[in-house]
């Protein structure tokens, strides 16, 4: 297939002025395949030639002006165009096909009751396998959409849609949209709807899980309406569509997707079991993340992809602000679970070899193919983290202003980086453009340290920076109380590089903590009695969020050589066990259990680091016994099965249906613990079937997969295998929960003969598939407890290999940094 190059979508810009589509689709002609007809309005400025993508099954016909063109000159998915200058129409009948993988137009059928849903994903430039179109973002154009679709099926769009007398479904027209925010989502739904602000606003999902919807519709639509009252007390535009339709879609990619007027969301967003207050905030910040991009995005949209961050940073900002503000009542510190996860993701990111600016240089996206590898922990997390300090240094009152100055400017447009910067710039004084520079044109991510001189009761705080960015940061002065209490004796505002060192007076201060708040985006060490300190009283500290900057701070002492796990585990035991904010219990737990026990300490010292861990939880059950906090209960269950070494407690749970003192088990409980048996060798086959037999919905066969995959016997592994490299049958879902029960610590003898075979199958996979799946294998089917140089060797060989396609090559660069990071920190 022909990638879309930056020089040719300008160029094709140049040409055109695209108006109107009609698109008609025909959903009734089968399980595999659907048929799309276009009808493009367009003018050429000047008389030249040019293309229209698609994607194919068949191509019927093709006319422009009236005039058949020759369907044989399609090449790969580019239809030739030879244009005179003024108006055209382009007509193109074509038969798609349904697709597995989560892109294009996918569909699915319930294994609960049967009913099947389609929806559209087509993001990049999937839009190409539903319709034919000029597939760029500055080719915005109005969209009016039709659909035949079965009997007893609803039809959502992106505008307000109506069954027609023939039965058919036609969809409002849109205001100007890129060609990527065009979205169908057809199916039996389970519709909740209501109204706000003169608007109709609905919630959707397939008919098996509506129990579930129901539950927590209000808590949905609460959020909602509190997150759009709120975007309309921080912009002066209006929301610029006709609806707000939310769709909970199943096998979805993504977390979510912010179609103008009908987002769809992955639909385990529709909890079917348990699930913490920390979960229940992520879903939270998803709505308030989708809806900010109805502005920051969909009303002005970037003009090339090298611009995604103009999306996704705000988009991400926006969400945990707006949650923080205006859903305090539900869901308080918000932050603190940015700092403590999503934060992390940034640092990561920007550690690795793969890390490139907020802000790429136009040059480094040449092509959609290399702009897809950019959605990632830097246009996420430090992104939002730069923008957040971008608050603080410029004031929200003079961010908003500028924010304000640019949908103006730019409303149903395109804009860039230099836009941007330019609107930020006329709603202050300061130098933005200089901000700009070293903030969003750099990568790599600054260490601060304070040091402090002095005796007796005056003190000069100095901050040592390794790296090259200013920061505003707030620095917390900490006294340690008779009885242990590390209090704040005052939060000091630094520019860094300082000028002159802070002046403290009085005692010398236990604690020094820079970037008290996390207003900035870098790592942190502490002083010798500052460290000292921490060791000994981090849970004696009020604020969660100073507790969460610390926790991240030591998390990358871990990944950098210069705190030993054993060490960070001990840590935990000492602090965790006391920590009331479930945010900061969910990440440290995840790191270590996911990074420590799995992959920094050697196969000898794994035993004892899941005996603390254990250690851990149970202490934390023993702390939830009275059901006071029963997200913190849920929380050491999970950690209990993931780090059980033996059978005997949670088969025991699994039989008796509860976890003793609660909670009863769920669905997904369940399946955890069966999957944990099955790595142990305490289950087979047999119990596999019986507990998909009692749960037959979609995350049931899910559950399935990852059990079956997860058993320690050559037979189950070699299926295994080949359901994963050698057909294509297995859905996008399917294939992610195969592929995380294939490898486990426990079994690396076993499987070590498939690590030389991963590298040429995942290429294979790659380009049969496509990137959504490459990249599915490149994170869940790669070897990653295969840790040893032999192992790291292996695979950066294969880096060579010129036909791995650009989502798994960037995603193995990725994998391999992490294997050489985990080796260092063995060594260390």
């Amino acid at each position: 297939m022909s990638v879309l190059t930056r020089d040719e979508a300008q160029t094709r810009a140049q040409l055109l002025d695209v108006q109107h589509y009609e698109v008609d689709l025909d959903l009734t002609t089968g399980d595999d395949l659907f048929h799309s007809r276009s009808h493009i309005r367009f003018t050429a400025r000047t008389a030249g030639d040019t293309f229209v993508e698609l994607k194919p099954e068949t191509l019927h016909s093709a006319l422009l002006d009236g005039e058949p063109l020759d369907t044989t000159t399609l090449e790969e998915n580019r239809l030739p165009l030879r244009l005179t200058e003024g108006e055209h129409v382009l007509q193109i009948s074509t038969t798609m096909r349904y697709s597995r993988t989560g892109e294009g137009m996918h569909r699915f059928t319930d294994p609960t009751d049967g009913e099947s849903y389609v929806y559209t994903q087509l993001f990049m430039e999937d839009v190409q396998r539903v319709f034919a179109a000029f597939d760029q973002p500055d080719l915005k154009a109005v969209f009016e959409l039709s659909v035949t679709a079965p009997e007893g099926w609803t039809v959502l769009a992106n505008g307000i849609t109506a069954q027609q007398p023939d039965g058919s479904w036609k969809a409002a027209p849109t205001p100007p949209l890129s060609t990527y925010f065009v979205c169908v989502a057809a199916g039996p739904w389970h519709t909740v709807r209501t109204e706000h602000a003169g608007l109709p606003f609905g919630i959707h999902c397939r008919r098996s899980l509506a129990p579930h919807l129901d539950a927590d519709a209000d808590e949905i639509l609460t959020v909602t309406k509190a997150c759009y009252d709120r975007f309309h007390e921080k912009f002066d535009e209006p929301y610029p569509f006709d609806s707000y339709d939310q769709a909970f879609v199943p096998e979805f990619n993504a977390g979510a997707m912010e179609n103008p007027g009908l987002v769809t969301f992955r639909d385990e967003f529709v909890f079917r079991s348990a699930v913490t207050v920390t979960e229940r905030q992520t879903r939270a910040m998803v709505i308030a993340h989708e809806m900010a991009h109805m502005w920051f995005g969909d009303l002005v949209t970037l003009r090339w992809w090298d611009d995604i961050w103009l999306n996704e940073s705000f988009a991400e900002y926006m969400g945990y602000q707006t949650v923080n503000e205006a859903c305090a009542d539900l869901f308080p510190d918000t932050w603190v679970d940015f700092g403590v996860t999503r934060k992390a993701w940034g640092y990561e990111a920007d550690q690795r070899p793969s890390t490139h600016p907020v802000a790429p240089d136009p040059e480094a996206v040449p092509d959609t193919a290399s702009a897809l590898l950019n959605f990632d922990g830097i246009s996420y997390a430090k992104g939002a983290s730069a923008l957040r300090q971008l608050v603080t240094w410029l004031g929200e009152k003079d961010f908003l202003a500028g924010i304000n100055i640019h949908f103006k400017r730019h409303r149903f447009g395109n804009a860039t980086l230099a836009d941007f910067i330019d609107n930020l710039a006329a709603a202050t004084d300061r130098d933005v453009h200089a901000w700009a520079d070293q903030w969003l044109r750099t990568t790599g991510v600054d260490t601060l340290t304070p040091r402090l001189e002095g005796e007796g009761t005056r003190w000069q705080l100095h901050v040592d920076r390794d790296g090259s960015r200013p920061h505003r940061v707030e620095a917390g002065v900490y006294d340690r109380q008779p009885d242990g209490e590390l209090t704040r004796r005052e939060r000091l505002s630094l520019d860094i590089p300082q000028q002159a060192p802070a002046e403290l007076t009085g005692p010398r201060p236990a604690l020094v903590v820079l970037n008290d708040g996390d207003l900035t985006y870098a790592k942190l060490r502490f002083d010798g009695a500052s460290e000292e300190s921490v060791l000994r009283g981090l849970s004696r500290i009020p604020d969660p969020l100073t507790r969460a900057v610390i926790w991240n701070a030591m998390r990358d002492m871990v990944r950098d050589g210069d705190l030993a796990p054993a060490d960070y585990l001990e840590f935990a035991l000492a602090h965790l066990t006391e920590e009331t904010e479930l945010a900061l219990v969910q990440g440290v737990l995840s790191f270590a259990r996911t990074q420590i026990a799995d992959r920094y300490v050697t196969e000898d010292e794994r035993p004892a680091a899941l005996s603390t861990i254990r250690q851990i939880a149970r202490a934390l059950l023993r702390r939830t016994e009275d059901g006071e906090a029963p997200g913190l209960r849920l929380t050491a269950v999970r950690a209990l099965i993931d780090s059980a070494t033996t059978p005997d407690q949670i088969a025991s749970w699994l039989d008796e249906g509860t976890v003793h003192g609660g909670p009863e088990l769920d669905p997904e409980l369940r399946w955890r613990i069966l999957a944990r048996l099955a790595v142990l060798g305490a289950t087979d086959e047999t119990t596999i079937a019986a507990e998909l037999e009692r749960d037959t919905s979609a995350a049931g066969q899910e559950g399935a997969a990852r059990c079956r995959a997860s058993l320690p016997d050559p037979e189950a592994k070699a299926t295994a295998w080949s359901a994963l490299f050698d057909s294509d049958d297995l859905s996008n879902y399917l294939f992610t929960a195969t592929a995380q029960g294939f490898w486990q610590p426990e079994q690396t003898a076993l499987v070590s003969a498939y690590v030389p075979r991963f590298y040429e199958a995942a290429v294979a996979l790659g380009d049969r598939r496509g990137p959504a799946m490459a990249e599915a294998a490149g994170r869940y089917a790669f070897p990653s407890y295969a840790i040893d140089p032999e192992s790291l060797s292996l695979g950066e060989r294969h880096l060579n290999d010129d036909t791995m396609i650009p989502a798994l090559h960037r995603k193995l660069v990725d994998q391999l940094d992490d294997l050489r990071r985990a080796l260092r920190v063995r060594e260390a």
